[in-house]
């Protein structure tokens, strides 16, 4: 390559010394010499140490209880949430809200329990149906003319 041509892509080198082959440790004294790299006495010179080993420390799976017991989280209901300011939202004219409604508006994903919550105020009658009523949430829309019924 000439002073005064352009570098080009195919010119290129890495720095003299800078690539050095990878050390393969523990293959035997004619690659590394001596200790193949596992430097001197211990553990891990010696062979590989166990997956969780702490050291002779109880290990983490031994700590931790064997047995897991019963629990009622498995059967636990999640409701999607629907407040009355967001049905006083979704439907200003009042009449009747099916769940079907509330997925079409984007209030709440289909085939899921919902529960209306009181949270808000309502000034329009509407009958909803949903899975579940918190009871300030019934007084409310009782009180604004609407009925509620649980599926």
């Amino acid at each position: 390559m000439t002073e005064n041509a352009p570098l080009k892509i195919h010119d290129l080198r890495p720095a003299p010394g800078s690539n050095k082959a990878k050390t393969r440790k523990g293959r035997g004294e004619g690659s590394k010499g001596k200790t193949a790299g596992r430097g001197t006495k211990g553990t891990r010179a010696r062979t590989a140490v166990m997956p969780g080993f702490e050291g002779g420390q109880v290990p983490l799976q031994r700590r931790l209880p064997k047995l897991k017991g019963f629990s009622n989280a498995l059967f636990k209901t999640t409701y999607q949430v629907v407040n009355l300011d967001r049905l006083g939202e979704l439907f200003p004219q009042g009449g009747d809200v099916t769940l079907d409604d509330l997925v079409a508006k984007g209030a709440v994903r289909k085939n899921q329990p919902v529960k209306v919550l009181g949270t808000g105020e309502i000034s329009v009658a509407v009958n909803v149906q949903a899975h579940a009523f918190s009871a300030s949430a019934k007084e409310k829309i009782a009180a604004a003319g609407g009925s509620v019924s649980e599926l």
